[in-house]
């Protein structure tokens, strides 16, 4: 297994976490001994290219197929056993989400909210509020055939939402999203990830995980592998771009604190410096400018899952 992560929270409830799963269809190994967390308070990036068997296993970590070995814990349920229970805590979002084109997105989220054992009125409070969250409410009475796929997207995050599960299992969510929707959905995985939910994610489209996701996890062939010159160390941390006003003072601090770098774009006169997560980075900015360094850029470094799933020793074979 590779992780690169910033610690979670110490607070954060119980997330997912599998050990050994595999599941077959017939001689085909859809999942082939897959084991790797996903805690609470963070985004984790579920990776791998078509048929490395992300689907597979996000439907067993809904408790929507059993596995033939291994274990699987959701919010400290098993899904196979304690089936119920476990969907309480999970919000499953599935790569098409099939509506009901008759009925209305309130209507389709009250009859879900009722089915968590809602009551009527509150059903639809939460349907509406959740159409706001998802920028759906001009739609709310509308027959959801006039949806575009976008937009039943989002509404299938919405439904993904109804119960407010402490776990969120998303499989390409961004699918057919605008640029718009598509930044709007990265803001509201890392509120989520914030108040302390567990967020899998599994996408091959890189580029919309780069800025919002803490650990990354890589299939290939149904399993869970290293990349080439990551550790699967859950201590690894990201690296983050910081550019100030006077480069060289920004070296002088970064030396004098002790805190390692390394050059960064050579013609921007950036430093690459590897931290734990947005507290880390904020808590250096502001010893840097309390010293006199008036930092000016500090983002997180582009590109570090990209590298990550093209020097996968499997995916050469």
């Amino acid at each position: 297994m590779t992780t690169i992560d910033s610690p979670a929270p110490a607070t954060s409830a119980p997330g997912v976490r599998a050990d050994g799963v595999k599941r077959a269809f017939g001689s085909v190994k859809a999942v082939d001994g897959v084991t790797f967390d996903a805690p609470g308070g963070a985004v984790t990036a579920l990776i791998g290219p078509n048929g490395s068997g992300k689907t597979t296993l996000l439907l067993i970590l809904a408790g929507l197929l059993r596995q033939d070995e291994g274990t699987v814990a959701v919010a400290g349920l098993d899904p196979s056993r304690q089936a119920v229970e476990a969907r309480a805590h999970v919000g499953w979002m599935p790569d098409a989400f099939g509506t009901w084109d008759k009925l209305t997105p309130v209507e389709i989220l009250a009859t879900f909210a009722r089915a968590y054992g809602a009551t009527r009125a509150a059903a639809r409070d939460r349907a509406h509020f959740l159409l706001g969250q998802v920028h759906l409410t001009e739609y709310a009475t509308q027959p959801a055939r006039v949806l575009s796929r976008g937009q039943k997207q989002r509404l299938g995050l919405a439904r993904a939402l109804v119960h407010d599960p402490s776990v969120l299992l998303l499989d390409e969510p961004a699918s057919g999203l605008d640029p718009r929707s598509r930044i709007e959905l990265r803001d509201l995985l890392r509120g989520f990830a914030d108040a302390g939910k567990a967020v899998l994610v599994s996408s091959h489209v890189l580029s919309e995980l780069e800025e919002v996701y803490d650990h990354a996890v890589f299939l290939a062939h149904g399993r869970t592998v290293n990349a080439d010159g990551f550790a699967p160390a859950v201590t690894t941390t990201r690296g983050w771009r910081l550019h100030a006003l006077d480069p060289v003072a920004l070296r002088t601090f970064l030396d004098a604190s002790g805190i390692p770098w390394r050059e960064g774009s050579a013609a921007a006169g950036e430093v690459l410096v590897d931290l734990t997560g947005p507290e880390s980075a904020a808590q250096l900015v502001r010893a840097a400018v309390g010293a006199g360094v008036l930092v000016d850029t500090v983002v997180p470094q582009s590109g570090r899952l990209e590298e990550a799933y093209l020097a996968l020793d499997e995916e050469r074979k």
